[in-house]
């Protein structure tokens, strides 16, 4: 698509629920504060898993935020994500009553869904029969029912859909869902991520695998990108979705404008079911892609919010993208990872990291990395290690990588 020739995407609302805050506000007074959001789990007894830690988000109740039959009927994932877009309508400034519904759409991406709905009814089945399995099991666990609750709440009846592609989930809706608008589909999307996935089964899963830190003994520090004693990931949960408008809606409308989204680009690995390409071609391309498409050069960028999961193979390989990508520019633009404080989102993540580029070309402040007290030698950029950094920032690129080998890239701008 020649960007040239389609409409121009813009950001005007933004909605967040994770471990570190319930509103936009007190979630990125933290983030800069460099506080972790990590701690023992609470939701289930984890004392005989590998991993017993997580980036919770705490004293939930949904019925404070939507209808409390809604609440009782739908998984905690879908809470998450409605919660989150109503935020982010209210902060835009959005009355969908005078919006023409036949225009504006809805894309949440999820990596895993109604995790908590599919293990609590097949514990009903298991312990009380079929007849006792609840029917809102199938709406309540399906990853397309977040946009559906969303899409009804506001009378939205264009493109409207749940997206799945592991931990890149989030950003490949934002991009899709900016897609709509440049081709003249849509003129408002609500688009970001949500999952809720701290549950027994999934962090059995995930324990099989070897893939999450065993940090047990201190939860604030097991999240450590960058950083040579990484072991491994900590599962976050929680919401972050947007408000994207073609900028003619915005300004007729007289909004206020955070940034433009200013392009996107997803690839695939080909290469392995969970491990990163070792030479980072797919998210190199991605990356390559995505400035393309925006029209800009590497050296151009300002800031990059990494995927930066704190895992050994990620956080080498992304580095070593970055670097293939942006060549002697790798060393002066600032990179951070803001998983080391709100654990991994999964599916969510490129929805919560889209909100924080966004306040940080806001704010011109860069949340930084923490627990980065020993770089890995391999891992040799600047990582904005552990202290939040001002900094006039214009230009931010977001990295996310999934399961599967999808990549994907986002490019945020200021106006």
């Amino acid at each position: 698509m020649d960007p040239s020739a389609s409409r121009r995407v813009v950001v005007t609302g933004l909605g967040a629920i994770a471990s570190l805050g319930h509103t936009v506000d007190a979630f990125w007074a933290s983030l800069v504060a460099g506080r972790s959001g990590i701690d023992r789990v609470t939701q289930f007894d984890a004392t005989d898993y590998a991993c017993q830690i997580g980036a919770e988000v705490r004293d939930w109740d949904a019925a404070q935020h939507m209808d409390p039959k809604d609440a009782r009927r739908n998984d905690r994932y879908t809470q998450f994500g409605f919660c989150a877009a109503r935020q982010a309508v209210r902060d835009a400034g959005l009355d969908p009553a005078r919006e023409d519904g036949d225009r504006m759409g809805v894309i949440i991406g999820s990596g895993i869904g109604g995790m908590h709905t599919y293990e609590s009814q097949l514990g009903v089945l298991a312990e009380r029969g079929p007849r006792k399995v609840s029917p809102f099991t199938i709406p309540s666990l399906i990853v397309n029912m977040c946009p559906g609750l969303v899409a009804i709440d506001l009378g939205a009846r264009g493109p409207s859909f749940g997206l799945v592609s592991a931990c890149a989930s989030g950003t490949h809706a934002l991009g899709e869902a900016s897609h709509c608008i440049r081709r003249g589909e849509a003129d408002v999307m609500i688009a970001g991520g949500s999952e809720a996935s701290i549950t027994p089964f999934a962090y059995a899963a995930f324990c099989s695998m070897k893939a999450m830190s065993t940090r047990n003994d201190a939860p604030p520090q097991a999240s450590r990108p960058f950083d040579a004693e990484r072991d491994g990931f900590v599962m976050g949960e929680g919401a972050g979705v947007l408000v994207l408008e073609s900028l003619e809606h915005a300004m007729a409308r007289g909004a206020r404008i955070y940034c433009e989204l200013l392009g996107y680009a997803a690839t695939c690995d080909a290469f392995h079911i969970t491990q990163p390409d070792p030479e980072g071609r797919g998210l190199m391309l991605a990356m390559s892609r995505a400035l393309a498409y925006s029209g800009l050069a590497p050296a151009q960028v300002d800031y990059i919010n990494a995927h930066g999961t704190s895992t050994p193979y990620n956080d080498k390989f992304e580095t070593l993208a970055i670097k293939k990508v942006f060549g002697d520019h790798a060393r002066k633009v600032a990179i951070s990872s803001t998983k080391s404080m709100t654990g991994h989102l999964l599916g969510a993540a490129g929805g919560i990291e889209s909100v924080i580029c966004v306040k940080t070309i806001q704010t011109g402040t860069i949340a930084p990395t923490i627990n980065l007290t020993h770089p890995d030698p391999e891992c040799d950029l600047d990582y904005v290690p552990n202290v939040a950094r001002p900094a006039p920032v214009r230009t931010v690129l977001s990295n996310n990588l999934g399961f599967g080998g999808q990549n994907a890239a986002i490019v945020f701008r200021a106006l």
